[in-house]
């Protein structure tokens, strides 16, 4: 498994740092995945194309610019910002979710970015 996969939404780039878990290194066997996303609050979640295996923990509470898996719809989550369903300022996902990696650096041009995008991983 790499350390890291390439995040592309339009002109910008992240680098995504991952973490170990089993349900990280199935995501990253599926990848390159295009995943059109929609925005919710702080959050953008899309549905990956082939079924990702979640085998980690899961926790609904996440920090600003993590990444996760929510079973429920295979997605793909982004999460930048405080969600419908947070109670304060900490994103949190509709049901519990795995958490996948945390991008390295600025996740300002998230809360910037039209409410459909197209996201690229790739490794």
């Amino acid at each position: 498994m790499p350390d890291t996969v390439r995040l592309s939404i339009d002109y910008q780039t992240f680098e995504i740092a991952l973490y170990d878990n089993a349900t990280t290194r199935a995501m990253c066997a599926a990848l390159p995945q295009t995943i059109a996303m929609t925005r919710w609050g702080g959050e953008y979640y899309g549905s990956f194309s082939t079924r990702i295996a979640v085998d980690s923990d899961r926790r609904s509470d996440f920090q600003p610019g993590e990444v996760a898996l929510w079973p429920a719809g295979n997605a793909f989550c982004i999460f930048f910002g405080p969600t419908p369903v947070s109670t304060g300022e900490t994103p949190r996902m509709a049901s519990p979710g795995v958490a996948i990696g945390k991008i390295a650096g600025d996740i300002e041009a998230l809360h910037e970015m039209d409410d459909d995008i197209v996201a690229t991983l790739s490794k």
